[in-house]
């Protein structure tokens, strides 16, 4: 009997904190079954349509990243890799922008709290407008995606690890898939943080923050864990975004870290000459659209950072 077409669910409220392989299962799957999971946003529904900057300055951060699960798969063990392939997202139709005080590439920069809600249409995932100043191509995700870890926890979820986690990585879209190593019994798999839209690198710390349900179906490759999380795409990863050209800044030194923050910070005084945004609406789009790159690493001691930002949002 295939267990291919069987499809369970998981609610919102079945989600936890941190990864910890204590937590018990919340439902015990075969390989090659789906799993429909509804997710909360990564305030932990501290935020909503109608939320204010007092709704932000009161955030409980014990509260944030939370992820639903886990998911027992049946007969995994360290060593093995599970391959989730992600099937299809139903969003939710709103969304989130913040600039957290103390959290983001240029956190020392911007020290005062800023919010843009989003208001999308789920079905036809039109640009959504961010504001008056630009429309943002939308490619929904889950950002936080992983196994729990063989060490005891808890531990955190905001840092990735090696069997995944907060990877934020935008391109974990539908029809992807994304092949992590297993280091407990059964797995563990949880997800959330899932994202309307974001630019490689998410730069100020949030992403288009957004509720939605996701479907995933688990493979089981025994002994096949990769090192390190990897991903196999099904087709072009920007071609939504590409087709009226990129305006482009740079970091320059030695020092990785640097170069981006001066890529950006390039970037925001571009937008705000340009476009008349205020410096921290420039820094949150630069966040959910635009593409930090690594152009160059080799030619020592200076590295090249390259910020991408698609000239289709001013369309």
């Amino acid at each position: 009997m295939s267990h291919r077409h069987h499809r369970h669910t998981l609610h919102a409220h079945q989600h936890h904190h941190g990864w910890n392989n204590a937590n018990p299962p919340a439902l015990r799957v075969a390989p090659g079954e789906s799993v429909v999971f509804e997710t909360v946003d990564s305030s932990g529904g501290q935020l909503s349509p109608t939320s204010t900057l007092d709704t932000l300055r009161a955030l409980d951060f014990s509260r944030v990243n939370p992820v639903t699960g886990p998911v027992h798969v049946d007969g995994a063990e360290p060593g093995d890799a599970l391959a989730v392939h992600i099937e299809h997202f139903a969003p939710s139709g709103w969304g989130w922008t913040a600039n957290i005080p103390g959290f983001g590439l240029l956190a020392d920069q911007f020290p005062d709290p800023a919010l843009h809600l989003w208001q999308y249409d789920a079905g036809t995932l039109a640009p959504a407008a961010f504001g008056r100043l630009a429309r943002v191509p939308l490619k929904p995700f889950a950002g936080t995606i992983g196994l729990a870890p063989a060490e005891p926890g808890p531990h955190s979820v905001v840092p990735p690890r090696r069997v995944g986690g907060n990877l934020d990585i935008r391109d974990l879209g539908a029809g992807t898939t994304l092949i992590l190593p297993v280091e407990v019994a059964g797995a563990l798999f949880s997800v959330g943080d899932t994202h309307a839209a974001q630019g490689d690198g998410e730069v100020c710390g949030t992403a288009i923050e957004s509720p939605m349900t996701v479907a995933l179906r688990f493979e089981l490759l025994k002994g096949a864990a990769p090192r390190f999380p990897r991903l196999e795409l099904p087709g072009p990863v920007t071609r939504h975004l590409d087709s009226r050209g990129y305006d482009v800044t740079t970091g320059i030194g030695p020092d990785l870290h640097g170069c981006a923050r001066d890529a950006v910070s390039g970037m925001i005084e571009l937008l705000v000459a340009r476009h008349g945004m205020q410096p921290v609406e420039a820094y949150m789009l630069c966040s959910v659209a635009g593409d930090l790159r690594v152009s160059e690493i080799v030619d020592v001691p200076n590295m090249v950072v390259s910020l991408y930002l698609p000239r289709v949002l001013f369309d």
